[in-house]
């Protein structure tokens, strides 16, 4: 079992069974690619098609053909750009859309109002920008502890690319690498990283070619499979902004809270580190705030009770999937207000538990994410965090406390980049 298969898995997967269902939301599309290289070969792992090509970057005998790389999949070729796009994760529903291709995806890999749901919850403060999920397939048949794919649903979506890690599918129940490499030579490529979110060692066949991404660098790499570069470095200059903003007016570090990353059930506590590398740490990595985990051994399998985390006990509690997920995070505080140790949680005293992002986060997700941990974390320099019910938008943040600019983000996903 895989934790970045963002599927359910033993205890901690019970926890978060439905979490997972946002943060694994896949998506699928259809398809045209056909005879790749051998896998591992690093001559080309395909060809997608499909879709109206771009300009000519190659001059060779097909002018519209271009190339894309990114480990593992390697080098992939594509004659035009693709219009139906299988999709794994958040990350990438939510760089499809960023691109101006959300419309590419035909599917999602668990339930899709669940993942539609935290993408709208960011949307719905973007002009023009939404995510139709009306109609999706969805592609995880499985439940308990593991994920179950049927390999003859992607021939029936026949997509152009499947834009998730191969590693990630040869993971799964009933799947091995001989599976991806069939999918990939008879239908179409794969191109996803994801074993990137916390630098977790990806199955065998695949650790001698893998490499490890941050956000931007995983952004870059799928813009150029839809020849959408220029948009995406307009959309990473507003994030390099929104960094150094914060980081410009960060205080000492003695100064800062210990934070602890983690989701609450039924009575246990499962935590994340933070100082640890992987995109799932980008919406708190730049406040360079101590873990109040890091001098414990935390697993993928830790699990803490109230008087091991009161040991701990964290200045502030950020508790994962807090947006428009399964979890109600106001009513999960106000449990642990009347618990009896919980209640002496120093979070839970000072009224600094707090709903926090998906780890499994794209570009636009980031962006507010990144907001939404600056007020919670320094509201004397970066505005009050103005509370957040469950099952809504985003909050709305008064004009002048916003930290970035929607218009102009909603202007780049619609294509306005000048």
């Amino acid at each position: 079992m895989d934790q970045d298969a963002d599927r359910p898995v033993g205890t901690r997967r019970d926890a978060i069974r439905y979490a997972g269902a946002v943060a694994g939301v896949g998506l699928l599309a259809g398809c045209s690619g056909r005879e790749a290289a051998p896998s591992g070969s690093g001559d080309g792992h395909g060809s997608a098609g499909g879709g109206s090509g771009g300009d000519s970057s190659d001059g060779d005998a097909n002018a519209d053909s271009y190339t894309a790389a990114m480990a593992p999949a390697g080098e992939v070729s594509f004659d035009a750009v693709p219009e139906d796009v299988m999709v794994y994760s958040l990350l990438y529903a939510d760089l499809a859309v960023a691109l101006g291709h959300g419309d590419a995806v035909n599917s999602l890999g668990f339930d899709a109002d669940a993942g539609g749901n935290t993408l709208d919850a960011y949307y719905a403060a973007l002009d023009g920008v939404s995510f139709d999920r009306e109609g999706l397939t969805q592609l995880n048949a499985g439940s308990g502890g593991g994920i179950s794919v049927d390999r003859e649903l992607l021939y029936e979506l026949d997509s152009d690319l499947h834009l998730a890690d191969p590693a990630l599918f040869a993971s799964f129940d009933g799947w091995d690498e001989d599976d991806v490499t069939e999918i990939r030579d008879r239908v179409g490529p794969w191109f996803g990283n994801v074993y990137s979110r916390r630098h977790a060692e990806p199955p065998e066949p695949y650790r001698d070619r893998y490499e490890y991404y941050a956000l931007p660098e995983i952004g870059e790499r799928v813009a150029a499979a839809f020849r959408e570069e220029e948009r995406f470095a307009a959309l990473d200059a507003v994030r390099e902004d929104l960094v150094e903003t914060i980081r410009s007016d960060l205080p000492p570090e003695s100064e800062r809270p210990t934070i602890a990353a983690l989701i609450y059930m039924d009575g246990t506590y499962y935590p994340s580190r933070t100082d640890e590398p992987g995109f799932a740490n980008a919406h708190v990595r730049p406040f360079e705030v101590p873990d109040a985990f890091a001098a414990e051994e935390v697993t993928y399998e830790t699990a803490y009770d109230h008087e091991q985390l009161l040991e701990v006990d964290p200045d502030v509690i950020l508790h994962q999937y807090g947006i428009a997920s399964y979890y109600d995070v106001g009513a999960i505080r106000e449990e642990l207000s009347d618990h009896p140790v919980a209640g002496e949680l120093a979070a839970i005293a000072n009224d600094r538990f707090y709903p926090s992002g998906d780890p499994v986060q794209g570009p636009i997700m980031n962006l507010f994410q990144l907001e939404m941990t600056a007020k919670q974390l320094f509201p004397d320099r970066f505005g009050e965090w103005p509370g957040y019910e469950h099952g809504d938008d985003y909050p709305e943040i008064p004009a002048d406390e916003r930290l970035f600019d929607r218009d102009e983000v909603a202007s780049i996903v619609a294509g306005g980049t000048e």
